[in-house]
């Protein structure tokens, strides 16, 4: 068939095997860098696939994030129909969204997420010490014991969450996010995760304190700035939007680091100098987060060369752009030794839509792997790597369950 009037392809993409990205994003980055995909309704969208492209459509205003508009391209019936709720500052353009999202970014920058750094250090240490108390001899759920528990603990002492509440939510986020819970089941978990929110502002309002919540509470609901939906989006967001994804990371890394040894020894013998360089890898290695960044152009535009019409969506691919030859020698290779200059990789996004909390999760991330082989030298997969069960092909990369011995 001509290329003139072959069909576009179907997107998302799936992976070959376990965490190996689609094979088509290098394809297209060498011969179609702009193309166009269909979707699971049969709409078409604009596939972006080269860093620098990437770069451009995610600082571009004249493109828009909101998902009401028409042409924004959804992934998924459920997407569509979640796109019909209110919008927290994820999915607003300029100037709403800097407003909103300044309503909660100093409790996200780096020097305060540096000041919370001991009590990050403290959950690690004391759910490590808890599966050491445990004994490792037998396998054990490393998602269940650890990988789970440390980002929802984390974000639950920033919003303000009682600690007698911890495993009733770490329950619920367990059900919402993983993958074998039924549609209602992850549904009915979701609004008991909306309710608990909503009563937790209520508490607040009568009684704030040194919290998250308390802060949207005392500076925005109450002189009236938000409403107490809003107050609730807002906390509903920062509670699961990085949750499922850090799971992912903390998972991913621990395959990854087992199956490069020898960069595992200088992680063990250095924690402290090759933990940054290590995660700083991780998140340019695997994107978990990689099918987020999408717009739909508000007037005609020209990316990569190809003009693009008003009202036509976009998919900037950013788990392409990490793996992008141009910019990423031997991209397909995990090296925590790779020498790096001015070049960013696309994990936390790029541009003002960029990850409010990734200073959080650099340091749960750093904070994991400088203390886990510190603790437990003899970490190791209880399964061969084969075995290890991902998230199906077409969905972000993660590892739901990890039986591990040590």
């Amino acid at each position: 068939m001509p290329a003139s009037v072959r069909s576009p392809p179907k997107f998302p993409f799936a992976r070959p095997e376990a965490a190996v990205p689609p094979l088509e994003y290098a394809r297209l980055r060498a011969t179609d860098p702009v193309s166009q995909v269909e979707l699971w309704d049969g709409s078409l969208a604009w596939l972006i696939v080269k860093h620098k492209d990437i770069c451009s459509v995610l600082t571009d205003n004249r493109l828009s994030k909101e998902r009401t508009r028409p042409g924004f391209p959804e992934l998924s019936a459920g997407g569509k129909l979640a796109a019909k709720n209110k919008p927290t500052f994820v999915d607003m353009d300029p100037p709403a969204h800097m407003h909103q999202r300044s309503m909660v970014e100093s409790l996200f920058t780096k020097a305060h997420i540096d000041s919370t750094r001991p009590q990050i250090q403290k959950t690690v240490d004391s759910l490590l010490d808890e599966m050491i108390k445990k004994g490792g001899s037998t396998p054990v759920d490393f998602v269940e014991k650890f990988a789970l528990p440390v980002p929802s603990y984390t974000i639950y002492g920033i919003l303000g969450v009682p600690l007698s509440d911890l495993s009733t939510l770490t329950n619920f986020a367990a059900i919402r996010s993983n993958g074998s819970a039924t549609a209602t089941e992850a549904s009915n978990a979701n609004d008991a995760l909306l309710k608990y929110m909503a009563g937790l502002v209520e508490k607040r309002l009568s009684a704030p304190k040194d919290d998250l919540i308390s802060l949207l509470v005392n500076e925005q609901l109450k002189p009236g700035h938000l409403n107490k939906d809003d107050v609730v989006q807002i906390a509903f967001l920062l509670l699961v939007a990085g949750n499922a994804t850090m799971v992912s990371m903390i998972n991913l890394g621990v395959v990854t680091i087992l199956q490069h040894p020898d960069q595992l020894e200088d992680l063990k013998k250095d924690p402290v100098k090759w933990s940054p360089k290590f995660v700083e890898e991780l998140c340019r290695y695997h994107t978990a987060s990689a099918l987020a960044t999408k717009r739909v152009a508000k007037e005609d535009v020209v990316i990569g060369g190809q003009a693009i019409k008003k009202g036509e969506g976009i998919i900037a691919a950013t788990q392409s752009g990490n793996r992008d030859e141009d910019v990423f020698p031997n991209p397909d290779v995990f090296d925590m030794r790779r020498i790096r200059g001015k070049e960013e990789a696309l994990g936390y996004g790029w541009g003002e839509h960029r990850c409010v909390a990734e200073w959080l999760a650099r340091a749960e991330l750093e904070i994991v792997f400088a203390t886990l082989w510190e603790k437990l030298p003899n970490l190791k997969l209880a399964i061969p790597f084969e075995e290890v069960k991902y998230s199906p092909p077409t969905k972000d990369v993660g590892i739901s369950e990890l039986p591990v011995v040590f």
